[in-house]
Formats: C-alpha cells, structure tokens, sequence
C-alpha cells in the first residue's frame, strides 16, 4: 500500500508540467519565460512528456510488473533535472519546482527499494 502511494505521489509531482502541455498562461508561470516560435514547441513537447511520466507512474502504482521500467523513467525525470538545476546555477524562478522535486526523492527511494530486488541479474 505504502508503494502505491509512493507511486501517486510521484505522479501528482509530474501532473502539472504535464497539464501545461494545454496552458501557455500555466507554462508563462511555472517557467517564468515568454514563449514564442521553437521556445514555445519545445516547452508543450516538455509537457507531453511529463505527460508520460505521470502516465507511467500511475501504470506502476497498479501493476507491479511495469515499476522497474517506471523507476527508471522517474528517476531520469527527478534526478536529472536536479542536476540540471544546481548545473545551471539553481535559477530562482525555478526554485519551486526544484523544491518539489527534492520533496518527491522520499517516494521515489520508495519506489527504488521496492524494485531493486528485481535488479538481481542470476546466473
């Protein structure tokens, strides 16, 4: 129950970048940037695909045997960006989102300690 939850909640951090995909005013505030032309493809496709994200943590939540393929995806998105933030000189109006993320590595260590087990390679 409790990884299922973790699940949920790794979803529910991924689900407003992912609503952004349909909101230039939501992008224009989570972002903090104008978009216009390339700026602006590239944040929707940013959208669609935390889109996925969310998509694939929701598929975890309820079925055990997609959580390796999803921690992965999750860890990619979460710890990526992390390191992308403090690379890129943690920019203040990405403070929030940088803050979310580092909340959401309580359930994501969740996920992972849930899924190493199935990580052992036999031979």
């Amino acid at each position: 129950m409790l990884v299922t939850l973790a699940w949920l909640a790794l979803m529910l951090v991924h689900t407003p970048p992912a609503l952004a995909t349909f909101s230039a005013k939501l992008r224009q505030r989570m972002y903090g940037v104008e978009e216009g032309g390339a700026l602006g493809v590239i944040l929707v496709h940013r959208g669609v695909l935390f889109l996925a994200v969310a998509a694939v943590c929701a598929l975890a939540a309820f079925i055990p045997s997609a959580r390796v393929g999803a921690a992965l995806v999750v860890s990619i998105s979460l710890i990526g960006f992390l390191a992308v933030y403090l690379i890129g000189g943690a920019p203040k109006q990405l403070r929030t989102i940088a803050l979310v993320d580092t909340i959401a590595l309580a359930p994501l260590a969740l996920v992972l300690l849930d899924v190493w087990p199935r990580l052992a390679i036999s031979s």
